[in-house]
């Protein structure tokens, strides 16, 4: 990850979001034509002539919105900018300058930080348009004209952001042994706030509103107990409730963001308990074989005796019964409850989910497990598991080489899967395992 920060701000709809998958070459900025879809700074690497640095996209400024909503935008671009060693301010060829950018680079100059202005939707290459140089009115210097759609002009820019960055620092690797923690959960259920929690600033946008955060965004910890990568996603809904094309992105961008950790915090609402959406989000990460930790969270709000813990512990084991390897924490992100413990497990899990079992070990267990309780039959012929190995993790995958894969039914599988766990622990960690037959013993 790049050491040199670079923020792209401007006013909503301008095609900041089109800039930054341009040069990123990525989807990760969500891309609409609704104004303000764009709401939580975005990160991406960038590299230009051989140097890399870490752009940020922003939710777009309105300095003088009264919207709850708009307004936190315009607080998550100012971090952007306070954090930022250029910035990159993005207007519109076909609106000309209106009020709004005159307030944004009176914002941006106060800054003093190196500011490239950007005027994006040149789409044709050839002479410029006689409104391209209504821009120097701004007072940020000579305008470089763009195509975020086409790329045209790019190359320019970047050149000029080049002229501005600081040296790189030797610090690049510090995402790379960092422990990848995507936070998932419906929406509403803390998500931001226990992000907000771990990093101690107001980095995410927190309201009462439902689906409030669109974005997934990584931001980095390191504390007592190591180095994280904080994903935050949006919300996953039901499928039959997004209903727009913005929510469609947001699914998708969580279920990247799931792709990208190595564990996920599953989080549940206290208050109202385990839905079946709660399921379907926890799916997400099983299927994809991610260390997984259950985090209620809001317990400070529940009323509890001495049984409270254990009744919900119960019935959420029940409830999440495909998933029965995954530890159950009892959180509070506003208080700040257990989250010294919440570290603890996420290291913990993470080291369940890389696991590797030597070979001989695995066939010891394999061997007690078959003598303890015999191998199905079926009309005569008995499954014969001749041994297992391990073949990956993240999550740990076994490969049984048998003589007849039909007869290792699923119920036999999970008692051998019991056994190993039982025995090496995978505490967190879903498994895989791959059944292979020899050709020779089905003839």
């Amino acid at each position: 990850m790049a050491g040199n920060v670079v923020a792209i701000v401007g006013r909503p709809n301008v095609g900041k979001s089109t800039l930054f998958n341009k040069l990123t070459g990525t989807r990760m900025a969500i891309v609409d034509d609704t104004p303000g879809v764009t709401r939580d700074r975005i990160y991406g690497d960038c590299e230009w002539l051989g140097r890399h640095f870490l752009l940020i996209d922003t939710g777009g400024i309105e300095p003088k919105s009264d919207d709850i909503i708009l307004k936190q935008m315009q607080r998550q671009a100012q971090l952007a900018i306070d954090s930022a060693d250029v910035i990159i301010f993005v207007t519109d060829i076909r609106t000309g300058v209106v009020a709004t950018d005159t307030e944004v680079a009176a914002l941006l100059r106060k800054s003093g930080k190196p500011v490239i202005l950007c005027v994006n939707k040149c789409d044709s290459i050839g002479e410029l348009p006689p409104d391209f140089y209504e821009f120097y009115n701004l007072g940020l210097g000579d305008p470089v004209a763009v195509s975020s759609v086409h790329g045209h002009g790019t190359g320019d820019m970047l050149d000029e952001v080049l002229k501005y960055l600081p040296e790189e620092s030797a610090e690049n690797s510090d995402y790379e042994d960092a422990i990848k923690v995507a936070v998932i959960g419906k929406p509403n259920v803390g998500k931001s706030s226990l992000v907000n929690a771990v990093l101690g600033e107001n980095r995410m946008i927190v309201s009462d509103i439902a689906g409030t955060t669109r974005d997934a965004t990584d931001s980095l910890v390191e504390n007592s107990h190591g180095k994280f990568v904080f994903i935050d996603t949006a919300g996953l809904r039901r499928k039959s409730k997004v209903y727009d094309q913005i929510e469609k992105y947001s699914v998708i961008r969580a279920r990247m963001a799931v792709e990208r950790s190595q564990v996920c915090v599953i989080m549940i609402d206290a208050t109202e308990g385990f839905t079946e959406q709660d399921s379907k989000v926890a799916g997400i990460a099983h299927e994809m074989g991610r260390g997984c930790i259950i985090a209620v969270n809001k317990w400070d709000a529940v009323e509890k005796d001495g049984k409270t813990m254990d009744t919900m512990r119960k019935e959420l084991m029940n409830d999440f019964s495909f998933m029965s390897y995954a530890p159950i924490i009892f959180i509070s992100a506003k208080e700040g409850l257990r989250l010294d413990r919440l570290f603890e497990l996420i290291k913990f899990v993470d080291t369940q989910n890389a696991m590797r079992i030597s070979t001989g070990k695995l066939n010891e267990v394999l061997a007690e497990a078959t003598a303890r309780v015999q191998p199905p039959t079926d009309k005569g012929r008995r499954l014969k598991i001749y041994y297992m190995t391990q073949a990956s993790t993240r999550p740990p995958t076994f490969v049984c080489f048998v003589n007849r894969a039909d007869l290792f039914h699923y119920s036999y599988q999970r008692y051998i899967d019991n056994q190993i766990r039982e025995v090496f622990g995978l505490e967190g960690t879903p498994t895989r395992m791959v059944i292979r037959e020899r050709e020779s013993d089905r003839k």
